[in-house]
């Protein structure tokens, strides 16, 4: 071989070599990325167009559509077809820490068959039961937990659909220590860990450490940013992505170091800005998540 043959080969073997290392970063940065309705404020029809014009494959409907929908699941599945979109995880509302659960089972089971044929797999449970003048107790907090598994036993039981725990600030599991007890106490087998980030970061939590602490039982989790705001009553405001003070280039680090291929629901409770379109604020989010390099599987 001459030495202009050489040179040749030795280039494209850079090249190709160059072009592996690309494709490997590409996608080490893919994840499976959703966007919640709630933004949306109810109108959910439009919130199915939007997210799916933003470019997102999955999305995230509250029980108020089950009700419009319950008689008739094929019509929204169809408007979910159409637009490219997959029931990612479906709010499901609350399980309370009181003895007769059989309401709380009636509900997540009317939600769990809704959402099973809609095609999704997924049911989120939060809580209403933090008392207003004080810290819930261990007991207060084991009793959600296995309420929350009871339910869940019979939600897998009869439909298969996976139900996810949401920690939540002003709920039970409001700070990491209190995330811990539950998390612990909750039978695992059939109730897993949606872990939302910016209640995790606001209660006091850092959310990428939480990501490779409970890597076994984490289902899902809400993308979301929450920022210090002395106007607002609780003293925060959730906020689009890149705008408040959760640390997502650590949190999407501890994603792809346990390899997680759930799905990563963005959230935003209402558009924090008036006269800004929910669209808007989705676009703000999707644009940070780009210059982030992360990118949607």
């Amino acid at each position: 071989m001459n030495r202009r043959d050489f040179l040749t080969q030795a280039s494209l073997l850079t090249a190709s070599s160059l072009i592996s290392l690309e494709s490997f970063a590409a996608a080490k940065g893919k994840h499976k990325m959703a966007y919640s309705a709630i933004t949306w404020n109810g109108n959910d029809l439009v919130a199915i167009k939007d997210i799916a014009a933003l470019g997102f494959k999955g999305i995230q409907l509250r029980a108020n559509t089950y009700a419009p929908f319950k008689d008739k699941p094929q019509d929204l599945k169809d408007l979910l077809d159409q637009n490219g979109l997959t029931l990612a995880m479906f709010s499901s509302g609350n399980v309370g820490i009181q003895d007769d659960i059989s309401k709380d089972v009636e509900t997540h089971l009317n939600h769990a068959r809704f959402v099973k044929a809609l095609g999704g797999k997924s049911l989120q449970i939060t809580n209403v039961s933090r008392p207003k003048d004080r810290n819930p107790t261990t007991e207060e907090l084991k009793k959600y937990a296995r309420n929350m598994s009871e339910v869940a036993k019979q939600v897998v039981g009869e439909t298969g659909v996976q139900p996810a725990w949401h920690n939540h600030m002003h709920q039970l599991g409001e700070t990491p220590e209190e995330v811990e007890i539950v998390a612990t106490n909750m039978d695992t087998k059939y109730i897993k860990l949606e872990l939302d980030v910016a209640h995790y970061t606001q209660g006091g939590g850092n959310a990428a450490d939480a990501i490779i602490k409970y890597k076994d039982i984490l289902h899902a989790t809400h993308i979301k940013d929450t920022k210090p705001n002395a106007e607002s009553r609780s003293g925060y405001q959730f906020v689009e992505l890149g705008q408040g003070r959760v640390d997502f280039p650590a949190i999407f680090k501890a994603l792809e170091k346990i390899k997680f291929d759930g799905w990563n629901v963005i959230e935003l409770d209402a558009v924090p800005v008036k006269g800004r379109t929910a669209l808007e604020s989705g676009q703000t989010s999707k644009k940070y998540l780009e210059s982030i390099n992360i990118k949607f599987a």
